[in-house]
């Protein structure tokens, strides 16, 4: 603060020194004026400007240092009270922009709020004839016909599923119900939904729960493991899917493994990030880059930790990692 300030007022400090130069040059062709009184002179001016500008610093400086140490909330009491005029021309601009930015933050939260709305609206109306479609389909006598529009049928309703938790997950908190929960129950109405699918490329699950409940939310815990399948799911063919789920150091682990294609260990890191499919397929249009990534972000307010383990050309394995009971105190307390 001390550099910016006399970088500030630099051009006051150069004309003075140049008023006491020119003064001293006076006196030096001057022989009518005692050049050594002259220096004395300059010499007191110099020292009471000095002792001037050390008073001052502080007083000036205050304000702006104030602002500096503001944070970037819109809350305009905290702006600091002006003593010079220049310093109530700067509060008047922060006040203005400060109240223009917080009426477009609002503004947008609202367009916001109202574009999420209208999207969970939409995708329940999808609902409605994509239920109607599925028995339409029930209906067909040709198998083949039968089940490839059954798959399409399924990738169109887990996309909207994808959807529709991607617009909830933000406020997942205000629906959270732990409770004990029944996996078996859970992890075979998952295989049940995808079983149409799995029939089609010859997978089969091999289900083997040492543990049978664990406590959390149902909801997003299905929402997880639809996750984990579909890209179990996806990327195998001709091969068992294992489910298991153990004991592993006084904490519930469930272990999702395939025989698929695995991930190369440089995609290993970025699997959970958004958007992210591939470097090694990156031509591959099925995959959205979503799946893994919400599911991450369901887990993180479950105290579920999800890792992946994989080599390419063998397999993947997922676990997620249940957090101990006394952990839930916090959860519950939401």
């Amino acid at each position: 603060m001390v550099r910016s300030y006399l970088k500030e007022r630099r051009s006051w400090i150069f004309l003075f020194l140049a008023l006491q130069a020119l003064l001293i040059f006076i006196a030096y062709i001057d022989p009518a004026i005692s050049l050594s009184s002259v220096f004395y002179y300059a010499f007191l001016s110099l020292l009471i400007f000095t002792i001037f500008v050390f008073f001052r610093f502080p007083k000036e400086t205050k304000f702006y240092h104030e602002i500096s140490e503001k944070d970037e909330e819109f809350d305009l009491s905290r702006i600091p009270h002006p003593d010079t005029p220049f310093e109530k021309i700067v509060t008047e601009s922060l006040s203005r922009q400060s109240e223009g930015l917080r009426k477009t933050a609002e503004l947008s939260d609202f367009y916001l709020e109202e574009e999420k709305d209208e999207m969970l609206s939409w995708i329940h109306e999808v609902k409605t004839p994509l239920t109607a479609l599925h028995l339409m389909i029930d209906r067909l006598s040709d198998q083949s016909l039968k089940k490839e529009m059954t798959y399409e049928w399924l990738r169109i309703h887990l996309l909207l599923d994808q959807q529709l938790h991607q617009k909830r997950i933000p406020f997942m908190e205000n629906d959270l119900y732990i409770e004990t929960t029944d996996l078996e129950g859970i992890i075979f109405a998952e295989i049940k939904s995808l079983q149409t699918w799995c029939i089609q490329k010859g997978i089969g699950f091999d289900v083997d729960l040492q543990i049978r409940e664990v406590l959390t939310d149902a909801k997003w815990l299905s929402f997880i493991i639809r996750q984990l399948l579909t890209n179990a799911v996806k990327y195998s063919a001709d091969s068992d899917i294992s489910i298991r789920s153990f004991d592993r150091n006084g904490q519930v682990a469930l272990e999702v493994n395939d025989n698929g294609r695995g991930i190369d260990s440089r995609d290993l890191p970025r699997i959970f990030d958004k958007g992210f499919t591939s470097t090694a397929h990156h031509q591959d249009k099925a995959a959205t880059g979503m799946g893994l990534y919400l599911a991450s972000k369901a887990a993180k307010p479950l105290l579920i930790q999800i890792t992946a383990e994989s080599e390419p050309g063998i397999g993947s394995t997922f676990r997620l990692t249940f957090p101990k009971s006394n952990e839930f105190v916090r959860i519950t307390g939401m």
